[in-house]
C-alpha cells in the first residue's frame, strides 16, 4: 500500500489543489472510494485524525482525500465552482493518474458532516459518476426548506443564500431520481447524541416515505473523530460489498 500527496491544476476553481490517496498494492485496476472532509477541515484530516490507512490495509480499493474548503460542495454563485473541482477535476486527474476502474459502478462517494451531506447530494446530482453513496453525521438539511435557519450559523446561512433555490436540496434530488429510477445505493449513520440527529432522522424518514432503499444506523456518539473513526468500517464494509456485486 501507498500513500501519497497529489497537487494538481484545478480548472473549476482555476488554481493549484491538493488531495491525498491511498493506493493498495497489486496491478489493479480498482475501485475508488473519495472521502470528504467537514466544514471546518481540510483535505489531510481524515488522515491525521482516523485510522483510515490502517482500516482500508489488504482492501482492493483506492481511497481519495480531496479539497473542498468551506463550500459544501457546491458550485457558488459568482463563486468558488467546488461541485465541477470533485465530479470532474479529481475524478478526472484520479482516473488519469491512476490505475482505476473508469465507471460510476466503481466510484463511491462519503464524507462526515458538510462531507456527508457533499456525498449524499453529489450522488444524486451524478448518478452517472457515483453508484453508492454514504453520509457520517451529514448535514443533510442544508439546502432544504427556508433560507434562514436557527440551527445553523451565520456563515452557513449566507452561503445557502448565495446558491439557487432547490438545486442543491438532497431531499428534492432524491424525489427527483427516484421518478428516474437510477438511484445510487445509500447508507447514513449519526451519533444519538450528535446535534444533527434530527437531521439524520428526518432525511431518513423522508427516503421511507418516498421508498428509496438505504441502510441508516444510529449508534452511541457525538460529532466527533472518535465516532468517526470508529463507522468509517460500516461504510467500507458497505462499498465493498457493492463494488463485489460489479
Amino acid at each position: 500500500m501507498a500513500f501519497c500527496e497529489l497537487h494538481f491544476w484545478s480548472a473549476a476553481l482555476e488554481k493549484q489543489e491538493a488531495m491525498n490517496v491511498i493506493i493498495p498494492d497489486g496491478d489493479g485496476p480498482f475501485p475508488v472510494l473519495y472521502l470528504l472532509h467537514g466544514l471546518s477541515d481540510d483535505y489531510t484530516i481524515w488522515q491525521r485524525r482516523t485510522s483510515i490507512e490502517r482500516h482500508v490495509g489488504g482492501l482492493p480499493l483506492i481511497v481519495v482525500m480531496p479539497d473542498g474548503g468551506r463550500s459544501f460542495f457546491c458550485n457558488i454563485s459568482d463563486g468558488a465552482r467546488y461541485e465541477d473541482h470533485i465530479v470532474r477535476d479529481v475524478v478526472d486527474v484520479v482516473d488519469r493518474t491512476f490505475k482505476t476502474r473508469r465507471s460510476a459502478k466503481s466510484r463511491a462517494i462519503a464524507g462526515l458532516s458538510m462531507g456527508g451531506y457533499g456525498a449524499v447530494m453529489l450522488a444524486l446530482r451524478h448518478p452517472d459518476v457515483f453508484s453508492v453513496a454514504a453520509s457520517h453525521s451529514g448535514a443533510l438539511f442544508f439546502g432544504h426548506g427556508d433560507l434562514e435557519d436557527e440551527d445553523k450559523n451565520d456563515y452557513v446561512n449566507k452561503l445557502v443564500r448565495l446558491l439557487p433555490r432547490g438545486k442543491y436540496d438532497c431531499f428534492k434530488l432524491a424525489a427527483r431520481l427516484k421518478k428516474k429510477g437510477k438511484m445510487p445505493a445509500l447508507r447514513l449513520d449519526c451519533g444519538t447524541q450528535d446535534f444533527l440527529i434530527e437531521h439524520n432522522r428526518g432525511f431518513h424518514a423522508y427516503l421511507n416515505k418516498i421508498s428509496v432503499p438505504h441502510v441508516y444506523e444510529e449508534f452511541p456518539g457525538l460529532h466527533e473523530w472518535a465516532y468517526w473513526d470508529e463507522h468509517i468500517r460500516q461504510t467500507l464494509d458497505f462499498v465493498m460489498t457493492k463494488f463485489q456485486k460489479v
